[in-house]
């Protein structure tokens, strides 16, 4: 069984056991997170939500509160001493799967 989950803005598709990164949701480490915007739900009887499945959440446990790589932003404009350097890292949550609820 797997779920197409929506979180941060992006769209995950997760089962059972996964660990996946998203962007950085409140809690600690260890504190359980349940994702409420399940897309669809797969295996022997698929649903697919119009456009949430009603009474279908994902349970996960937060492993880790992370950051990703670095992302160098550089902007130059041509004989024009124009030059900018910027660095970012994404703030990021890691998560793993422990139960999917497909509701009524």
């Amino acid at each position: 069984m797997f779920a197409i989950v929506k979180t941060g803005g992006k769209q995950y598709r997760v089962g059972v056991g996964d660990q996946i990164a998203v962007e950085r949701l409140p809690g600690d480490k260890g504190a359980e997170v349940s994702l409420d915007q399940v897309l669809a739900i797969g295996g022997e009887t698929p649903k697919v939500g119009t456009p949430t499945v009603a009474g279908a959440a994902v349970k996960a446990k937060i492993i880790q509160q992370a950051r990703g790589t670095k992302v160098i932003v550089f902007k130059k404009k041509r004989r024009k001493n124009y030059r900018r350097k910027r660095g970012h890292r994404q703030e990021l949550t890691v998560l793993k799967i422990e139960e999917i609820s497909a509701g009524a």
